[in-house]
């Protein structure tokens, strides 16, 4: 029996505000390449746009931090027999993003396990080199 390819499945959930949000494909393309970066091939990844209000009430909730950010992770990382292990959700308010394709790198390089608020500077240097490529 061959051993089954890696599948990437990307999603991309609510509404997506434009112009300045990349396109699906594009957010795709910046998924597979950090997840890439940090060794990860396969998996399924949801990217979603909200407005102020939801991504305040998840950052109180889940953060404990009042009012509005960037972007949140929420890391899963669970085998599914029944498709692509669920690596989580990357939650991205484009209003109170200034570059969305560096949210969509760092949000999914934070579902990898790094985290630049413990690390040494290492997840903040990949993420800067991802975005010297784009």
């Amino acid at each position: 029996m061959r051993p089954s390819a890696a599948v990437l499945e990307v999603e991309v959930v609510g509404e997506v505000p434009a112009p300045d949000v990349p396109l699906p494909a594009e957010i795709e393309r910046l998924v597979a390449i950090a997840l890439a970066s940090a060794g990860v091939h396969d998996g399924h990844v949801a990217i979603a746009f909200v407005g102020a209000d939801r991504i305040a009430e998840l950052n109180l909730e889940h953060r404990g931090k009042p009012g509005p950010t960037d972007v949140l992770s929420f890391p899963v990382d669970e085998e599914d027999s029944f498709g692509p292990r669920e690596l989580g959700d990357v939650v991205i308010c484009p209003e109170h993003t200034e570059d969305l394709l560096e949210a969509v790198v760092h949000g999914v390089l934070h579902l990898t396990g790094m985290d630049h608020e413990t690390d040494e500077g290492e997840m903040l240097a990949l993420q800067a080199e991802i975005r010297s490529w784009l």
